[in-house]
Order: C-alpha cells, then structure tokens, then sequence
C-alpha cells in the first residue's frame, strides 16, 4: 500500500524559540498534518496563524478534560485561535497533531482539527475556522503568552497526497 503522508519539513529547536514558521507551503496537497511535540518551561497553549493573518479572522471551539473535570472554551471573530497543550515544564513532552483540511482550496473557508495531550494536563480537541478562500502557504506557530518554545521542542509538516 502507497504512503499518503509525505514530510514536507521538520524543525527541531536547538535553542528556545518565540514561534516556528512553516512557508512556501506547495499547493500539491489535499490536506496537511502538522505533528507537534512542543516543550515549554511556562505552561502555555499553541497559537495558529495562517499567511500572516492577524485579524479577526477565526473562530475555534475547544472541549477537554482531565480525568477529573471537564472544560470548554470559544473564540468568534478571534485573531489568536489556540490548542490547549500546558506542557510548563521544559522536560515534559507534550503532544500536538493538527489537521487541516483542503487548505489549497481557493474557494471555500479553511478548517483544521487539533489534538492536544499533556500527561500532567490532560488532553483536548479544538477546531478551527479560519474565514478565508485564500491558499494557505504559511504556518505560524507561537505560545499564546510571550513565552517561548524550549529547544528540543519539534515540529514536523506533513502533506497528504488524495486523502
């Protein structure tokens, strides 16, 4: 059987880092997989920017728990749409795998749905919408606060070919 997946890039920290940009994204794609493995010494959550998009362009739900107790968040009409991850300490891995669907399609929204586990945390799904037609050729990744990615940390872009 044929591999779908195919690696598009891979970036592992070797010192801390403020965000990780993945651009020139090719078009020759159906849908991309983006395989995080964030580490953090601030306890934080993964923020997503499409092409540098920095307005009020997204919307996201979110629905987690923790074995405990369970959450939910919204944002509509929201700049920073983010994936809960927590790690908040530089050597606890934690693990993020967003998937965005049919994001070469000049004519429809995008839309992405993301994983987030931690095991001091616990784990989440967010999905997102981003309100654009346009092509996304970037991916920005960066904390929701100021803090930055530990090195070490990884990422990894996958492209899938006829999903």
């Amino acid at each position: 059987m044929a591999s779908t997946y195919e690696k598009i890039a891979t970036n592992t920290l070797g010192s801390a880092a403020s965000s990780v940009t993945f651009s020139s994204i090719s078009g020759a794609y159906t849908d991309l997989v983006l395989i995080c493995a964030p580490l953090s010494a601030t306890a934080d959550n993964i923020v997503i920017q499409y092409n540098g998009d920095t307005a009020t362009n997204y919307s996201w739900i979110t629905l987690g728990g923790n074995g405990t107790s369970a959450f939910s968040n919204r944002g509509s009409s929201d700049s920073i749409p983010y994936v809960q991850y927590q790690s908040g300490v530089s050597t606890t891995q934690s693990n993020v795998i967003i998937n965005v669907m049919n994001y070469s399609n000049t004519t429809t929204y995008k839309t992405a749905i993301c994983r987030g586990n931690n095991t001091s945390y616990g784990t989440d799904s967010t999905a997102v919408l981003w309100r654009s037609t346009s092509a996304i050729t970037s991916i920005l990744l960066k904390q929701r606060g100021s803090n930055n990615f530990s090195s070490g940390s990884t990422f990894t872009l996958y492209g899938i070919k006829a999903a």
